[in-house]
């Protein structure tokens, strides 16, 4: 169905907010690759696989690559389920292959079986502190923590810890009810060098994509844990 047919005044309005207001706000820009990587992530966190699936063309053809969605997509898991992210895998895939593109991409993992707790260990400390390196001794929740969210996910080749740190924040921030992960996240961005006024950045370009409830409740996470 093409809505520029059936809804003209609200397409009108939404695309201009969206593509032309929101993007170009000054002082509330982002790179485009770093803009399109936040919109992908937050669209996962908010269920809205139709429009993942109009923005993704869009955004593999401002630069994004297609190792860098895989990892947007593969990361949320951690987040949001496989329940939840396997619509988003699927669609990926289609576009993908709509493109001519082979898959699977070549592999991203750094991990064995055999290692991937100690290695999950090390970056949750590098994200959180130091004490973190005791932390998965809690019980087997934080110790799948340690071992599956950050040891097969984020060790992975494809985007560097600062990126997954900020899709992380979108997976959070677009779902809603989960604000006390919002604030340690937000914080675990400053600690890896995503400011305050990067992530209110980045507030800004996914408000249109999850509205003002959301952005406002993530805007409250990110300063209280400027001052943390």
């Amino acid at each position: 169905m093409n809505l520029h047919a059936t809804d003209p005044e609200f397409m009108e309005r939404f695309e201009y907010f969206a593509y032309e207001e929101a993007v170009h706000e000054k002082g509330q820009e982002l790179p485009e690759e770093t803009r399109y990587m936040a919109v992908l992530a937050t669209l996962l966190g908010c269920q809205g696989v139709d429009a993942f699936k109009e923005v993704l063309p869009r955004a593999l053809d401002a630069g994004l690559t297609p190792v860098v969605v895989k990892e947007v997509v593969y990361q949320a898991v951690d987040y949001l389920g496989y329940g939840r992210v396997l619509p988003f895998l699927r669609a990926t895939n289609e576009v993908l292959e709509e493109r001519g593109i082979i898959l699977p991409l070549p592999g991203q993992s750094t991990t064995t079986l055999e290692d991937r707790l100690e290695k999950g260990v090390e970056v949750q400390a590098a994200i959180f502190g130091e004490h973190m390196k005791e932390a998965w001794k809690a019980g087997h929740i934080q110790k799948w923590l340690a071992a599956n969210c950050f040891g097969d996910y984020y060790t992975r080749k494809g985007l560097d810890l600062a990126q997954r740190e900020m899709i992380t924040f979108c997976f959070l921030s677009a779902q809603g009810g989960c604000e006390p992960q919002l604030t340690a996240h937000a914080k675990g961005n400053m600690n890896v060098g995503n400011n305050k006024e990067f992530l209110l950045k980045v507030v800004s370009q996914c408000l249109p994509y999850i509205g003002y409830p959301r952005s406002l409740n993530a805007i409250a996470c990110v300063n209280k844990a400027a001052e943390m």
